[in-house]
């Protein structure tokens, strides 16, 4: 059986690097823009998530170096030169142009209502501009997109436009099938997630007790936590939502409810995992630049780039410890 205190220790050891923040002295820690965004991107790649690309040196960058370091060996788990050498050897090219496609142009509704009860008779739950679709096809957020393309007007995109971007492994929502449901699986099922509600990071172990990946999270409101173990019971693509105000705020199900359909702005995103505990699940989010700074009901938020892996990690079946 595992044990809770290994299975935590990478996050606790993260609680230190929060406290202290790189230290201004320390020469492993980079400083310039492209060298951070270089790290932030092999760490995505190798599901330490760093949250939104962005070329900073923030909270859950620094969180991904210390949870790659502890999964990798690594004695001086606060020394970025492990994994500033590994980036630069795998990602020399740290940005990429992308060239939007006429096919994108269908998962964009500029009148998608921001109002869920309105948003409820629309059939699919779209990007509501071009920029939000690019921003997250490539893990990152509107901001940084204008800063890195100052010369584009980036409100007015259309197809055939070329844009500067993260050269990161793009989460293209045109490839999520819908309703795809998720079986157990005789390795992802042996694994276990850990969600630590204090630290807003959810870390995966193997059977062995190996951390294989650590991302960025939105926690539920404290009053609704769901500590405790579970199982991860159901998985499944694109499902629709039902939109309860009163539930969502105060934990009791209300008389009235909207059913929101699919999409990636769905209050769920592209993905749901239901958990052993009623109405209780892992899931994406409709706004990926609010992970680990905003409170949900009792959920748990990923951003959608790190939502649409959790079917590699873990299955029905898994174990789901929230501290």
């Amino acid at each position: 059986m595992l044990k809770h205190l290994l299975l935590i220790c990478a996050l606790v050891l993260t609680a230190s690097a929060q406290d202290t923040g790189p230290a201004k002295d320390d020469p492993s820690v980079p400083k310039d823009r492209d060298t951070i965004l270089r790290i932030q991107i092999f760490l995505d790649k190798n599901f330490f998530g760093p949250g939104k690309l962005d070329g900073a040196l923030g909270e859950f960058t620094y969180k991904a170096v210390v949870n790659y370091n502890y999964a990798h060996g690594h004695r001086d788990l606060y020394n970025w030169i492990y994994v500033q050498e590994a980036a630069e050897a795998e990602t020399p090219v740290t940005y990429a142009a992308f060239k939007i496609q006429p096919v994108l142009l269908k998962y964009v509704n500029p009148d998608l209502p921001e109002d869920y009860e309105e948003a409820s008779q629309f059939p699919f739950m779209a990007y509501r501009s071009l920029v939000e679709l690019i921003a997250e096809r490539f893990h990152t957020d509107e901001s940084f997109l204008a800063v890195i393309n100052p010369k584009k007007n980036l409100t007015a995109l259309k197809a055939g436009d070329i844009i500067v971007v993260p050269n990161v492994k793009s989460f293209r929502i045109e490839e999520v099938k819908p309703m795809q449901s998720f079986k157990e699986d005789a390795t992802l099922s042996t694994h276990t997630i850990v969600v630590d509600t204090t630290e807003r990071m959810a870390a995966v172990y193997s059977a062995k007790e190996m951390m294989l990946a650590a991302f960025p999270i939105t926690p539920g409101k404290p009053q609704f936590i769901p500590v405790g173990t579970w199982k991860v019971q159901t998985m499944m693509h694109t499902p629709s939502f039902r939109y309860d105000k009163q539930f969502l705020e105060e934990g009791v199900r209300g008389e009235e409810a909207f059913q929101i359909p699919p999409g990636p702005n769905s209050p769920i995103g592209v993905i749901w995992c239901g958990l052993s505990k009623s109405g209780i699940g892992l899931h994406g989010t409709a706004m990926p630049r609010t992970i680990g700074r905003t409170r949900s009901a009792g959920c748990v938020r990923f951003a959608n780039w790190d939502a649409i892996r959790l079917p590699q990690l873990i299955r029905p079946g898994s174990r789901v410890i929230v501290r």
